[in-house]
């Protein structure tokens, strides 16, 4: 089983019962023997140019864990299914996400320690103007 992202784009019209056809597609990835780790509705976006006549299309992320013949299963019913009017079924790139870990355990880092130079500096002010005053 490798580690795969699915973003899927459903028909606006649908956004007011968006679970049916949620159901639908956690469905096709159940019986390919999938397995969803992760799901995030990112919800009803404008899209950059026309997809079968629809300007909008809800974005459903899906981050799923699948064996190797189930990939073109899942687009075979991807493709003939109403809801979905676009999908990309891409492989994780395991260097990108650690890249992506460590640049954010980075950032944290800099914000602390930024939080600490701060401190300091407001320190060594109130006792600068401590010593004015006297």
């Amino acid at each position: 089983m490798k580690d795969y992202e699915l973003t899927v784009l459903i028909h606006p019209d649908l956004e007011v019962d968006i679970e049916a056809p949620l159901e639908k597609v956690r469905n096709i990835i159940k019986t390919a023997d999938g397995t969803i780790t992760i799901e995030d509705n990112w919800g009803k976006k404008k899209l950059m140019y026309t997809i079968k006549k629809q300007d909008f299309a809800v974005y459903v992320y899906f981050e799923v864990k699948l064996p190797a013949d189930a990939l073109l299963k899942i687009s075979n019913t991807l493709n003939i299914t109403e809801e979905v009017l676009r999908y990309l079924l891409v492989t994780v790139d395991e260097k990108g996400r650690k890249a992506l870990e460590e640049q954010a355990i980075a950032a944290k880092n800099r914000t602390s320690t930024d939080d600490d130079d701060r401190e300091d500096r407001d320190d060594r002010r109130r006792s600068r103007d401590n010593k004015e005053e006297e």
